[in-house]
């Protein structure tokens, strides 16, 4: 294989980001996503894309061999971009130009068409014969004598060896979640396997499987025969402390909020005899219901209610020991119907709740012989885990996230299904039978996910909210609940279509790559993708450097806690398709330890409040081994691409020594817009927006140590200021511009490693080891001062350090909120002190782990905001003093307060208001498509500022952004 490869000259990641938004569009998700949950899945093209260029080899310096196939670089370029699924050369494709177009449409309200981009999204479209034919050409001329095989040890939901086998190449996918390598298994092996054959069987076997469920839940569910039942919505109840009658728990009383046409329920006043709350029924225009019943107030919030009956406080902590003690009752309040002309609301009546009491009952009579058969979840809610609500509101056994009915329902379903599975394994065989049934138990999962009572009903959208519309067990005081009963209505057909239409899809993605397979004695089928369950440090049944690439997306320190969330869904699969797969649901409950996570949780006991410190420990100790097992493997002409996103230092600190450590140098790294923004509130709250790309190859050790001398220190310096500005270019702005040239400078030391500080420790004598950190520190005062140089345009100013960190901060990470971290690194970096500005200089206030920037208002005070002072030692008191006038008293007062202290003329003044309006985001709002302001206050105050008392200042317009248009390109196929 050639030594360069592609992705350490190229990659073309505006076009990538764009493919991966709209991948994740609020519209139809890839096939792997709508099949099972799984958390912070990598979007198919850009996993294609990392796997592509990892394998291919670069233009630069193989021109020759390259020029066989190619008659020229853009040539071959426009190639890469087809086997991505995106048809370019081709007239009018261009999807960068069309997402602008989209932007723009947005602003002017003009429509586009359904389809602006000119074809479906890329991940959909299948790579064309010729092009295969010339990718599997140029593999063999770049010296693969078989085709290279790609490993992710670490492969979470599928994403990237399902793309691996789409390319037609040999795939090792590995994952140590019980949970997730069950998706692994119904994502790229059985599709391969088996293809659209098996929907007949999942077909038939689910008919038989219904007609069971059907007979035993009748009664329970009883609907006239015109309607249908979307969902049930049910209050969370406690007793009133006055009264003692049940206080229904909602924060609101919307059933469907839309402008025109809303439905709430409207709670009566509470008479003496009533045994429990009324409602009626209202309708109208939002905001007549808004101003008549005011549906927004519920009965509780931020955990306190108010008592309907009595008026008094219900506090929070009355709450919790209720539901701890003897455990919170419901109060059916709705229910969402279907007569066949769409969805309307009625009030239940005595047969829906005495439905709901029968089969309470039912469930009761069943209890014993299902807790025999071991059918119940009773496992008990961990009490070591970040997200402690079920516990603290009496959801102490998984079995408890679910109403009487619910799981009355979900144990017939289960019941049902392994009464079917002996019956299944005698008329298709053992493997085939596994393969259905692992299908038929997604189906009982996405009940689970949509039928618990932390599942709440989306007023917005007329729908029930899946447990997982976050990444935590978030309290859910009304919930929602669908109809379980009928085969041919609610959960069931709905939960089994999705499941075959999400399989269907997978077998067309994959037709075209599907292989032969070897049938083995056992009856298994032998692949050119093999599936493991494994921890990714240990890679002991693959012998050293037999991979030609690893292409890994790791967990992302203490982004998500897979372990503790998978849980919910491990809990039902051990008992549905647990003896399929022996070995993997052995436990009680997912394992927490082995998990390659920064999880505090596991070390809360610690002393000193050293938890975060000794997590982010325990991932990098962890992480060395795994990339230490990754280097074992691989080839020594092969390579790596790292997969990462992560906005804290301190993750990206631990997972740049994990791989300097291990035999890793860090090459290229590209930042690809892979994260939709419609997902963000992105005028409140940072995060970074890209994944970067680290490109690794493996380095001979060293024993010979280099020295953190001014030489290097230099070099880290020029490296991150010619990357940053190259990345500038490239549209790369905010946090994800500091971020991107993290890779660049982690290059610098892995050429060098190991590395030593020149100082020695003043206790031991010893020369003290020099981590990533101080690299990166570096690289951050580049990309600071590089975002400066843009906000001053080339003019002078010489700032006190509080006007310029505030500038920078809205510049680097284009929120009101972000990391309390990164703003003390900020200050750090130039030399400034975060709990300095927060105390002393009243800039922000801090909550957690969380800073927030305060407005003009919010800093009133002699010594900061003031608007009878005449002198500022900050220049940023004195601009906000003008800004809080100029929206409390309107431009005169302002005038008048900026002449009176010799501001309206100051040149340094005037580059501040510059520097400002550059650097405060520019979201807009829309009315009917018609401009109406920007989303961040501050922006609008200085905008109007400058149109009344600054007109020479200019606008660049390419500061107007909109993160709405993100959503709109998203919704387009």
């Amino acid at each position: 294989m050639t030594a360069k490869r592609l992705i350490e000259e190229w990659l073309p990641i505006k076009e990538i980001g764009v493919e991966s938004r709209r991948e994740n569009s609020t519209g139809q998700h890839p096939p792997p996503n709508r099949l099972h949950v799984w958390w912070a899945r990598r979007p198919l093209t850009a996993s294609r894309a990392a796997i592509l260029a990892s394998i291919l080899p670069a233009w630069e310096s193989n021109e020759d061999l390259l020029g066989e196939h190619f008659g020229s670089e853009d040539e071959y370029r426009l190639w890469f971009l087809r086997m991505l699924g995106i048809p370019a050369g081709q007239p009018g494709i261009d999807p960068v130009k069309t997402a602008e177009a989209i932007l723009l449409a947005r602003d002017t309200g003009k429509n586009l068409g359904p389809n602006p981009y000119g074809y479906a999204r890329a991940f959909s479209r299948m790579v064309d014969s010729d092009d295969t034919a010339t990718f599997r050409s140029l593999l063999e001329d770049c010296g693969f004598d078989t085709l290279p095989t790609v490993m992710d040890p670490m492969s979470g939901g599928g994403s990237i060896p399902f793309e691996t086998v789409r390319l037609g190449l040999p795939a090792i996918a590995s994952e140590l979640n019980p949970v997730a390598s069950v998706v692994l298994e119904a994502t790229v092996r059985y599709p391969l396997a088996y293809g659209k054959d098996l929907i007949d069987d999942i077909e038939e076997w689910a008919d038989r499987w219904g007609d069971l469920i059907e007979k035993r839940l009748d009664g329970f569910y009883p609907l006239p025969d015109n309607e249908n039942a979307i969902g049930y919505l049910w209050a969370r109840t406690v007793p009133c402390p006055t009264t003692g009658k049940p206080v229904p728990l909602s924060p609101n009383w919307w059933l469907r909020r839309q402008t025109a046409d809303s439905v709430a329920v409207n709670m009566l006043p509470c008479e003496p005899d009533w045994d429990e709350c009324r409602f009626e029924i209202v309708r109208g225009r939002q905001s007549d219901l808004e101003r008549r019943y005011a549906p927004g107030q519920g009965t509780i919030a931020r955990g306190n209610a108010v008592s309907p009956w009595s008026g008094d406080p219900v506090p929070g902590d009355y709450i919790k020991q209720v539901a701890q003690r003897e455990g919170m009752g419901a109060q059916l309040f709705a229910l969402c119907i279907d007569r066949g002309e769409g969805r309307d609301f009625r009030l239940p009546t005595r047969n829906d709740v005495a439905a709901a009491e029968r089969a309470a009952a039912a469930l009761t009579e069943r209890w014993d012989y299902w807790l025999a058969a071991g059918l119940i979840p009773t496992e008990a809610f961990p009490q070591d885990t970040n997200d402690q609500r079920p516990n603290i509101y009496g959801m102490d056994r998984w079995h408890k996230l679910f109403s009487p009915r619910q799981l009355l329902a979900m144990l017939t379903y289960m019941d049902t299904l392994r009464e079917l599975a002996p019956e299944m394994e005698r008329e298709l065989g053992k493997e085939r039978a596994a393969a259905m049934r692992t299908y038929l138990g997604f189906v009982l999962d996405k009940c689970a996910n949509f039928n618990s009572i932390i599942a709440s009903w989306d007023a917005s959208r007329d729908k029930i909210r899946s447990v997982f519309d976050r990444h935590d067990f978030a309290m859910k005081w009304s919930f929602a609940e669908m109809n379980m009963a009928l085969k041919n209505k609610g959960a069931f057909p709905w939960a089994l279509d999705q499941v075959v239409d999400s399989y269907k899809d997978l077998c067309g993605l994959v037709g075209p790559s599907r292989p032969v397979f070897d049938v083995l004695p056992d009856g298994s089928r032998q692949g050119p993708v093999r599936v493991t369950r494994g921890s990714a440090s240990d890679l002991s049944h693959l012998p050293d450097a037999s991979v030609d690439a690893v292409v890994v997306d790791p967990p992302y320190g203490n982004n998500v806690m897979y372990a503790e969330l998978s849980d919910f869904f491990y809990v039902w699969l051990k008992r549905s398709v647990g003896d399929l797969y022996p070995g993997w649901f052995r436990s009680e409950l997912v394992d927490k330890d082995a998990e390659a996570v920064a999880n505090p949780a596991r070390f809360e006991n610690a002393r000193g409040g050293q938890a975060k410190e000794l997590a982010t420990r325990d991932y990098l100790i962890k992480m060395r081994r795994v990339f230490r097992e990754m280097r074992r493997v691989v080839k020594p002409n092969g390579a790596m691409t790292v997969m990462f996103t992560h906005r804290e230092t301190e993750m990206w600190n631990a997972l740049g020594l994990a791989l300097l450590e291990t035999g890793w140098e860090i090459g290229s790294s590209w930042p690809v817009h892979t994260e939709s923004e419609h997902s963000l509130h992105i005028a409140r709250k940072n995060a970074a927006r890209s994944t970067i790309f680290l490109f690794c190859r493996p380095r001979e050790l060293r024993e010979e140590v280099s020295f953190w001398n001014q030489d290097m220190r230099d070099e880290v310096r020029r490296t991150a200021s010619e990357s940053a500005r190259d990345f500038q270019e490239q549209g790369i702005e905010g946090v994800d511009l500091y971020l991107s040239t993290f890779g660049p400078v982690l290059g610098v030391l892995s050429r060098n490693w190991p590395i030593i500080s020149e100082e020695v420790d003043r206790e031991t004598g010893e020369s003290m080891p020099v981590e990533p950190e101080a690299a990166l520190s570096i690289a951050r005062r580049e990309v600071f001062g590089l975002q400066r140089e843009g906000l001053l345009d080339g003019r002078a100013a010489n700032w006190d350090l509080s006007t310029d960190w505030y500038l920078l901060a809205w510049k680097s990470f284009g929120a009101r909120e972000f990391s309390y971290d990164e703003a003390r690194k900020m200050a750090m970096a130039h030399g400034a002190d975060a709990d300095e500005l927060r105390n002393r200089h009243k800039l922000l206030s801090r909550k957690g782990d969380s800073v927030t920037l305060l407005q003009p208002g919010q800093r009133e005070g002699r010594d900061h905001v003031n608007p009878d002072a005449v002198a500022f030692s900050r220049m940023i008191d004195a601009l906000h003093t003008a800004m809080w006038l100029y929206d409390l008293e309107g431009e005169r007062s302002c005038r008048q307060f900026l002449q009176g202290a010799a501001l309206i003329e100051d040149s340094d003044f005037q580059t501040l208001m510059r520097a400002a309006v550059n650097a405060v985001p520019r979201t807009r709002t829309y009315t009917r498509g018609e401009v109406t302001g920007f989303r961040v206050p501050e922006a609008q105050t200085l905008e109007n500022m400058r149109v009344s008392l600054f007109p020479d200042i200019n606008v660049d317009e390419k500061l107007d952004t909109d993160v709405g248009a993100e959503q709109a390109t998203m919704n387009v196929d």
